[in-house]
């Protein structure tokens, strides 16, 4: 079975730049992953909760320590992931486009 979480948007503390750290900016993050289901489901609500969460209580300096905190959290609480590719997306950081930054880990290899 594959869980997908489309634009899961919020505003948090995200970045380097000073500004980033003060006010809170939007952020949207995309999710894939990939389980087997055998009588025992992944809640994608619960999944939603843990990123959000994480997200605002960790005000990551770098996406990318996002990602990999994501990832080893994830696991972590849902141990059936087989696979698993996360996006987060700054959508006004820049004027003319939306950054990004993705992830994908394969827990079987």
């Amino acid at each position: 079975m594959k869980v997908h979480i489309q634009d899961l948007r919020f505003q948090t503390i995200i970045g380097i730049l000073d500004f980033e750290r003060i006010t809170p900016q939007e952020v949207i993050i995309n999710l894939e992953l990939e389980y087997n289901y055998e009588n025992e489901f992944i809640n994608y609500a619960d999944v939603s909760a843990l990123i959000k969460s994480s997200i605002l209580t960790q005000e990551f300096l770098l996406i990318e320590d996002a990602l990999l905190y994501l990832q080893v959290s994830l696991k972590k609480e849902f141990q059936e992931i087989n696979t698993l590719t996360l996006k987060i997306t700054k959508p006004s950081i820049l004027p003319d486009c939306k950054v990004s930054v993705s992830l994908f880990k394969d827990f079987n290899s």
